[in-house]
């Protein structure tokens, strides 16, 4: 889940998978081949960025994965209509391969976006030796990937049931089982080279916070049937039009970008004229400067939070995240930077995250699903029974605060006024499982179910040492109810699979926006979504309504109302424990040039220059 929000698949039977295996290795060996490609002049390849990231990526096929680590990797490579302006603040939309922002017709139906001329995908043996320009055709076949039910595409939602004239080549696609690519979609065409054309069956303008992701982003259709699995995803051999390439992958280990010789010509942008001096400052220094200016990434996946902590204490990083439970070894009560660090000229760049980390419940579940009464007083039981302040002082050593709705601080739709979390009250709690029969009725201190039969909930969890300290917390918590708990361990990819299936009963997650919309996070409760970033598995036709208005008008406070008529329902039908908003804390050392902490683009290595001679010495 775009911790989260992720997912990954498996081709199966023997056929597939013998194909799957050899369009591995014919990836590793392209991926060998571009790495001879010449670097270009602009970007340094002694200039080696040491980055790491907390959980295994998935892979690097834009519409196939949607976890935040893969789409890391993948946002350096690929390339999105818009992204977001580095450094203005507020947060704003900017053209990126489009040439203009979008043009919308004045009911809000039609949009029209025309593409920059001139930029490349990166060459590839795909291409067969010819220059690959970008073009409106591969924006409008990647977005047909989404639509494809073979890709079983966690972006699904960005388009589905939003395209005129869409239906009856999806219906044939589901009878297939594959999409017919050539098939026209009048609401999806590409006019001519440079412009697309969407035709929407209503409103929906969310949408462009939809463009800057990278699930949007364009992939060429000759990589793609040149390099596609079974289930058409190009996991392996990533092939975009963005500042780098894919040099070397070893998967949950280690990936290697380098820049990419053909990058368009692109520079550091200006400082906005209400930009603080901080970020003024940055702007002046990188004044001027082609992008990227790294040659080189590298990235360490490094999962337990006191190896991170030692790498970037060993200099083996330039940056890195500092984990919440070890937050009282870097910063003082007062979140000062510890003399430590201070020392070494090491910064501080902190901010709330535009993120909730929440525990959802498989409504389909027959022990903590469904919508009568009594499952609604054990799911609203077990969430004000759990100790949130506790997980806060403990787990998140004090680095979040207990959330209030479902949209975070600092995104379109929240409500500061609004509260619909259920207090954390054990004494209602256990007052509410007596009253709906969870009771102790063999005198052995833990609860049977109503109907006499053993009672223990089942939630998943990674085996790591930090799940490990928030199972002991979610433990302690149920034991004071009288309700065991046990815990499904198992990769993080593994239980993204299972949770997307249903298979999971309880499950801790992390839920992130990279385009700043309240939408990001009460699309997870859409009855359309079951499958994709529904978790839950959560039906109720009122929130759906509720949704499906929410998109058809502009941010502001009527579609902030409605959020908040969904949030009431949320509160009232308890799919979710909410838990927290946290704050992310980043140490940067004094080497890394043009770095400006962006809270929805946690990684735009682009941007990023490096003082060579002082990290040298610093070793």
């Amino acid at each position: 889940m775009r911790p989260a929000g992720e997912l990954t698949r498996f081709a199966t039977g023997r056929g597939a998978l013998a194909a799957g295996v050899a369009a591995v290795a014919l990836a590793a060996s392209l991926v060998a081949a571009r790495a001879d490609a010449q670097s270009p002049a602009w970007a340094d390849p002694a200039k080696t960025l040491r980055v790491m990231i907390p959980v295994a990526e998935t892979g690097f096929d834009p519409q196939a994965t949607s976890d935040l680590y893969s789409s890391h990797v993948e946002r350096a490579i690929f390339d999105p209509l818009y992204v977001w302006d580095y450094l203005a603040r507020p947060y704003r939309i900017v053209p990126n391969t489009a040439a203009a922002m979008p043009e919308i017709s004045a009911d809000g139906r039609i949009w029209t976006v025309r593409l920059k001329r001139g930029i490349r995908f990166a060459d590839d043996p795909a291409f067969k030796a010819k220059p690959r320009e970008l073009t409106a055709h591969d924006y409008v076949y990647a977005w047909k990937r989404l639509l494809d039910p073979r890709m079983r595409s966690p972006y699904l939602w960005y388009l589905n049931g939003k395209l005129a004239g869409a239906e009856p080549v999806l219906a044939r696609a589901k009878a297939d089982g594959r999409l017919d690519y050539d098939a026209e979609i009048s609401g999806l065409k590409a006019v001519d080279r440079y412009t697309i054309r969407l035709e929407l069956v209503e409103p929906d303008y969310v949408l462009q916070g939809y463009l800057t992701q990278v699930g949007m982003a364009a992939v060429a259709r000759e990589v793609v049937e040149a390099y596609g699995d079974a289930s058409g995803w190009v996991m392996g051999n990533p092939v975009g039009t963005g500042p780098y390439l894919l040099k070397e992958w070893r998967r949950g280990q280690r990936i290697v970008l380098e820049a990419n010789p053909g990058y368009r010509e692109e520079f550091f942008p200006a400082a906005p004229e209400n930009a603080d001096a901080a970020t003024r400052a940055v702007a002046a220094s990188m004044k001027g400067k082609r992008l990227p200016q790294i040659g080189r990434v590298e990235i360490s996946v490094i999962e337990e939070s006191s190896p991170q902590l030692l790498a970037f204490n060993s200099r083996a990083l330039d940056y890195a995240n500092v984990p919440a439970d070890l937050v009282g070894k870097v910063l003082d009560p007062g979140g000062r930077l510890d003399a430590y660090y201070a020392d070494q000229r090491v910064t501080l760049a902190r901010a709330v995250r535009p993120s909730l980390n929440y525990t959802y419940f498989n409504m389909e579940d027959p022990v903590v699903g469904g919508y009568a009464p009594g499952k609604v007083a054990l799911r609203r039981a077990i969430t004000m029974g759990f100790n949130v302040p506790d997980l806060i002082r403990v787990w998140w050593q004090g680095q979040a605060i207990v959330a209030t709705q479902p949209i975070p601080p600092n995104v379109a739709g929240h409500d500061p006024t609004l509260g619909v979390r259920a207090p954390y009250d054990v004494a209602t709690a256990r007052s509410l499982l007596d009253r709906f029969g969870y009771r102790d009725r063999d005198g052995d201190g833990w609860r049977e179910l109503p109907d006499g039969t053993p009672f223990t909930l089942s939630m998943g969890s990674t085996p790591t040492n930090r799940d490990r300290e928030r199972d002991e917390l979610w433990k302690r918590s149920m034991k004071d109810l009288g309700i065991r708990i046990d815990f499904v361990k198992q990769k993080f990819p593994d239980l993204l699979r299972m949770g997307r299936a249903g298979q999971l009963q309880m499950w801790p997650v992390g839920w992130i926006t990279t385009y700043g919309e309240g939408d990001a996070f009460m699309q997870l409760l859409y009855s359309g979504n079951i499958g994709q970033s529904n978790y839950s598995r959560f039906r109720n036709d009122e929130y759906d309504d509720l949704y499906r208005r929410s998109k058809r008008i502009p941010d502001g406070p009527e579609r902030t109302a409605l959020y908040a008529r969904m949030a009431r329902i949320v509160a009232a039908y308890a799919p979710w424990e909410l838990g927290a908003y946290t704050y992310e804390n980043t140490l940067v050392r004094p080497w890394v040039r043009g770095y400006v902490k962006h809270v929805s683009w946690e990684h735009p290595w682009k941007y990023h220059d490096l003082d060579v001679a002082a990290q040298r010495s610093a070793k």
